[in-house]
């Protein structure tokens, strides 16, 4: 748990990653790969990071919480195509 969160605090301004890119990144460490834990773990704690960073892999926003997500990531400068975030041009590796 501590590792995403970690991960997800490092997220630079401006960018952003997809559940499973957090999980491949990681998985090296964890020795698994799971795209749906690293979600369960921002359910649960991702309030103290900058949650609004993770998406999904087509870009939508984290659900229930779209509206102040997009507020934001357009904040930040992140660039959308219509409801999504443009993964092409946002997405980061760390």
């Amino acid at each position: 748990m501590e590792e995403v969160l970690r991960l997800i605090e490092a997220i630079p301004e401006g960018k952003v990653m997809s559940y499973g890119a957090v999980a491949d990144a990681l998985a090296d460490r964890s020795g698994r790969n799971s795209a749906r834990q690293v979600g369960n773990i921002m359910a649960r704690h991702g309030g103290a990071v900058p949650w609004h960073r993770v998406v999904n892999s087509a870009g939508r926003m984290p659900p229930g919480h779209e509206q102040e997500a997009r507020q934001l990531l357009l904040s930040e400068g992140v660039p959308l195509k219509g409801d999504r975030v443009d993964m092409a041009k946002a997405s980061w590796t760390p």
